[in-house]
């Protein structure tokens, strides 16, 4: 059963089209993925979705709702992990469970129920009473999660859920992610520019330039993909590109940012016998 459904979304900002006619279902109790560069359309449409933006044409639909025509049943139906800090940091771990929990009208003794189960679940509950201001990135990180899920939303929003955040701490929160998954059965959409990050999704849609490019597991996009890109730079980028393709026969591009990229069927193999050679 879809829990999210898009049909030609479009977002228009002064003339330049953001999202471009996307359309796919999420299905309920799903980790789907938006993986892309940035400016690729990610957060735009995740926007759209949560009724923070109005699309500029298109249909999407949300636990049953219109993002247009119903948007209070919307928003009541979710929980967003910002990409920005959004936590109050002159208040408490506790404290900003409190008035979340206040702002989606759960009573007080449901409030101090929840605030202890999703605190154990992102192991702080021996913080709970410190300043968010004494946080490290990662404890913040975790309880912006925690808070997410303190109304049990239908659809849990994840926006680059663990940017800037070291690889351990990625790690650790995405255990704690998958948990809540399993425990409460919630539908999870996330964004992502990290490749491993993107393969903790049941389905994973690649979109850049507004427009969805592929759409299917991590295993059958790998699959496709039939390798690895590597990217490379270089002062000398025309003189690099010929000793490569003379070397080895591969034909090596140039993206929108001035960086080489080629592909080959195993980066990893491939990388130190270039790095022997050129």
């Amino acid at each position: 059963m879809a829990v999210i459904m898009a049909e030609g979304l479009t977002k228009v900002f002064n003339g330049l089209k953001a999202v471009d006619g996307v359309s796919f279902q999420v299905e309920e109790g799903e980790i789907f993925g938006f993986l892309g560069p940035n400016g690729a359309g990610k957060s735009t449409t995740i926007k759209m979705l949560c009724t923070l933006l109005r699309p500029t044409s298109g249909r999407a639909m949300l636990a049953g709702y219109d993002v247009v025509k119903d948007p209070h049943r919307v928003r009541s139906s979710i929980g967003i992990v910002f990409q920005d800090d959004s936590l109050d940091d002159r208040l408490t771990a506790e404290e900003n469970l409190f008035f979340h929990g206040l702002f989606y009208g759960l009573p007080w003794e449901l409030i101090k129920e929840r605030m202890e189960e999703v605190l154990n679940m992102v192991d702080l509950a021996e913080r709970r009473r410190d300043l968010v201001r004494t946080f490290s990135e990662g404890r913040r990180r975790r309880l912006e999660i925690a808070r997410g899920f303190l109304h049990h939303p239908k659809v849990s929003f994840l926006d680059e859920p663990t940017v800037g955040l070291d690889p351990q701490t990625r790690s650790a929160i995405w255990e704690h992610i998958h948990r809540l998954r399993r425990e409460k059965g919630l539908t999870i959409f996330m964004t992502t520019h990290y490749m491993d990050e993107a393969e903790n999704c049941d389905r994973i849609a690649i979109i850049d330039h507004g427009r969805i490019q592929a759409l299917d597991t991590p295993e059958n996009l790998k699959r496709q993909m039939g390798g690895d890109i590597i990217t490379l730079e270089a002062e000398d980028k025309g003189s690099l590109a010929r000793e490569i393709h003379a070397l080895y026969g591969i034909e090596v591009g140039e993206d929108e940012k001035g960086s080489l990229y080629l592909k080959v069927d195993n980066g990893a193999a491939f990388i130190p016998q270039l790095a022997g050679q050129v």
